[in-house]
């Protein structure tokens, strides 16, 4: 299926969730915020939320410095 995440269209399999997402983009176990759809997924549903075709996601993480 096709997701675009940050702006950007990418292919995954069928029925990723959110952690799966955020592990492939190699944040897992990093602060990381998730909105879907311009709404914001809670970390505790990470694990149970389940990605549809052409859902919207931007993952933001905290950057340190300056």
């Amino acid at each position: 299926m096709f997701l675009v995440v940050n702006g950007q269209r990418q292919e995954f399999p069928d029925r990723i969730t959110v952690a799966e997402l955020v592990q492939a983009a190699g944040l897992e176990g990093r602060p990381c915020a998730v909105e879907r759809n311009r709404e914001v997924v809670a970390k505790a549903d990470h694990g149970t939320t389940h990605l549809e075709e052409g859902d919207h996601l931007e993952l933001v993480t905290l950057v340190g410095g300056g």
